[in-house]
């Protein structure tokens, strides 16, 4: 594999670990990270950020030359995607992302961890009508349909990695700072 372009989006579905890769990926290659639930959609108290906003900021951060980003909302996608130059898409079965997905937030129930702005997850979150378990229900199959449109499209340059073993040798080949 070697260097990488200077323009990647990580993806996939939630609990894929998006965020720990596009970190890795940004200590490898030198690239800043920037991390969508932080930087473009939640403000403090869990309060979304306005779309217009949010499509102001990744415009913003998509014209610099070099980044990552860990997601991409279909809010703002027609934004960042023609600025990609590499998605790297993490296609892991459910049991996969959900266990990860559980363990995290199960974990930052009890720990009190902030995240996003400041926020903090709860056993009331988790159980709730907006629980990010939920969210994993309502949008794997979309997520992972949208991956595999993304590979089967010659013109969309696509590293589908489909377990974490894979993911951990994709990332061993990258080596040193993006072109």
């Amino acid at each position: 594999m070697g260097s990488v372009p200077g323009r990647i989006v990580v993806y996939g579905v939630t609990g894929s670990g998006k965020t720990t890769l596009a970190g890795k990926l940004a200590e490898r290659t030198g690239l800043s990270w920037h991390s969508v639930d932080d930087d473009l959609a939640w403000q403090p108290g869990w309060i979304p950020v306005p779309d217009d906003e949010q499509r102001r900021r990744i415009t913003a951060l998509v014209a610099d030359d070099r980044w990552i980003i860990d997601g991409m909302f279909a809010k703002w996608r027609d934004i960042a995607l023609p600025r990609a130059e590499l998605i790297v898409a993490l296609d892991y079965p459910r049991w996969v992302s959900l266990s990860r997905l559980l363990r995290r937030t199960v974990v930052r129930c009890v720990t009190r961890r902030r995240i996003c702005n400041g926020n903090v997850e709860t056993l009331r979150g988790m159980l709730s009508r907006d629980s990010i378990i939920l969210w994993h229900f309502r949008s794997y199959a979309r997520k992972r349909r949208t991956i595999r449109d993304w590979a089967a499209d010659p013109a969309v340059p696509v590293v589908r990695l489909t377990s974490p073993r894979a993911t951990k040798r994709w990332l061993a080949l990258v080596t040193g700072k993006a072109t």
